[in-house]
């Protein structure tokens, strides 16, 4: 497996160019198909506290061979939580459920802008950075004018947006903003929570022409838009296959090709940012 190309963010913090989600890996399993994934050479996990499992997150850390000190831990914090108070309050219950002294990041996991408090949100996340709680601050989820908003009345810019994105919705648009901004695009649901993209005819076309699979032509396709997608698998054969993606590289009429099944409607479960709350 090729060494894994790194990203750096605005505030210096180095992400490798390919992570690991952590969503619904809970328990004993959960803790096995993390630590799993240190081995086999993921050293970004994604966690949330609406996941419920930074405690699963935690004890796979424990359990590793890998440092903590080269692992990138990442959580959001949730809707409900959103004001300035709870949100450090949260925050700190994160740590205290992973059993870790801090997070490497530390994200607003949606804007919820029907409830509006997502500035006060971001407030206590510059406060948590402040008290070395958390090393990098950024967003989940965030639209141009949400984070326009945050940097408007705090002066302070996350460094990662992280954002659904896959072939079928490869948000163009936001991708370029973010570019613009400095603010490095993390993609959950990458290969689109292993639904049907991965039988597409055009994607797999290119895959069978290079002998690979339709996963790593995908995955492929996101590192070099410039993205880090964080794809999850239980099995240890997948975990390596979704990280080996450095030997190969698709060409710009593939890359375009892949770009062009965006789809309008393309998001997985309508979470259109500007409605859609979570609490």
């Amino acid at each position: 497996m090729n060494k894994i190309p790194t990203l750096t963010t605005a505030d210096g913090l180095t992400l490798p160019s390919v992570g690991f989600g952590t969503y619904k890996l809970n328990g004993a399993v959960g803790v096995n198909a993390i630590t799993k994934a240190l081995s086999n050479g993921y050293h970004l996990l994604d966690t949330a506290f609406n996941y419920e499992n930074e405690g699963t997150v935690g004890e796979a850390i424990r359990r590793s061979d890998v440092p903590r000190e080269k692992i990138i831990v990442s959580s959001k914090l949730p809707g409900r939580h959103h004001k300035y108070n709870e949100a450090l309050t949260t925050i700190q219950e994160s740590l205290y459920r992973a059993g870790l002294d801090y997070y490497d990041m530390y994200l607003i996991h949606w804007p919820n802008p029907k409830e509006n408090h997502y500035v006060e949100a971001w407030q206590a996340l510059i406060t948590a950075q402040k008290w070395g709680l958390v090393r990098s601050i950024g967003v989940s989820n965030f639209l141009p004018e949400h984070i326009d908003r945050l940097v408007k009345e705090t002066g302070v810019s996350p460094v990662v947006n992280q954002i659904e994105l896959h072939p079928y919705f490869s948000e163009k648009q936001l991708r370029a903003y973010d570019e613009k901004h400095n603010i490095i695009t993390m993609a959950w649901s990458p290969i689109g929570r292993a639904s049907s993209m991965l039988k597409d005819p055009v994607i797999k076309k290119i895959a069978d022409h290079k002998g690979l699979s339709t996963s790593r032509v995908i995955l492929r396709w996101e590192t070099q838009l410039g993205v880090i997608p964080i794809p999850k698998s239980s099995k240890s054969f997948r975990q390596v296959e979704n990280l080996d993606l450095f030997d190969f590289k698709l060409s710009d009429e593939e890359m375009q090709t892949i770009t062009n099944l965006d789809k309008p409607d393309g998001r997985l479960n309508n979470q259109d940012p500007a409605k859609y709350e979570e609490f």
